[in-house]
């Protein structure tokens, strides 16, 4: 199937690692011209260049700081110099930390706010100018099931990622009119560097194996297993295709039945 990606020009946060990794390189099979960025260097240009050495894409990589207003001011300068416009903006950051309620103080939620809302709001206000002017974009916002239901000890995600999904929502009512198309995803457990460091923690706390906290965890899972970053992926391509182009101020979960909800 043929997406209508190829030579579009994507903008994937904090893609040094993680779900960011594998959205980017998700569109870059797609044929899509890739921005990616995060704070590690090192580790970024690595990725960039496994990137380019299988799909041979053009893919820039760009270290910045997510949460600095100047630095993401810098990254479209960049990105407008390099390519001359975005067509596709992915959103996302590692999320905040855990931790319960009597934990966090007020420089936690500062940053957090910050790492996890601001963000996305600061890089969707460099893109739409350009969409808007195109006539034709796509947002997509990586958020948490958390939007729908919360996490133990994940007080700051529970609180914020939220207000992620209602960004996503108020920006899709607003700019339909313009032909860009705004979604949140809302992964359940993927198997990511964070998600096994918490196993890893748990596997400490509770003194078990790791064969018996991975079966704890997915208990509650239909699917019995965590998801796979490529799962994940293999989404947000479709939602910033041309396929999906009716689709638009969505939450979409994928979490392997993990959310009992109906709405």
């Amino acid at each position: 199937m043929d997406l209508g990606l190829k030579n579009k020009v994507a903008l994937v946060a904090a893609s040094s690692r993680g779900l960011g990794r594998a959205v980017a390189w998700g569109l870059a099979r797609e044929g899509t011209k890739l921005v990616i960025c995060s704070r590690n260097k090192k580790v970024l240009e690595k990725t960039a260049d496994e990137i380019l050495l299988q799909t041979g894409v053009t893919v820039f990589p760009l270290a910045m700081d997510l949460t600095n207003r100047k630095q993401i001011d810098w990254l479209m300068e960049e990105t407008l110099d390099l390519f001359g416009r975005v067509d596709i903006l992915i959103t996302n950051n590692g999320g905040p930390p855990a931790g319960r309620f009597e934990d966090i103080d007020e420089n936690d939620w500062r940053s957090a706010v910050q790492t996890t809302l601001m963000s996305a709001v600061r890089l969707s206000k460099a893109v739409l100018p350009g969409m808007r002017k195109q006539k034709w974009g796509r947002i997509i916002h990586l958020a948490s099931i958390t939007v729908k239901q919360p996490i133990p000890d994940l007080f700051l995600s529970n609180v914020l990622r939220p207000a992620v999904a209602a960004l996503a929502k108020c920006q899709a009512l607003d700019y339909a009119r313009d032909n860009i198309l705004v979604n949140a995803v809302c992964p359940g457990y993927i198997m990511t560097e964070r998600v096994h460091q918490m196993l890893k923690e748990r596997e400490k706390e509770t003194g078990r194996t790791s064969d018996e906290v991975l079966s704890d965890l997915v208990t509650d899972i239909p699917l019995e297993r965590i998801g796979t970053p490529e799962e994940l992926a293999n989404l947000v391509v479709f939602l910033a295709s041309e396929k999906a182009g009716y689709m638009t101020g969505g939450c979409i979960l994928a979490d392997g039945g993990l959310y009992k909800g109906m709405m």
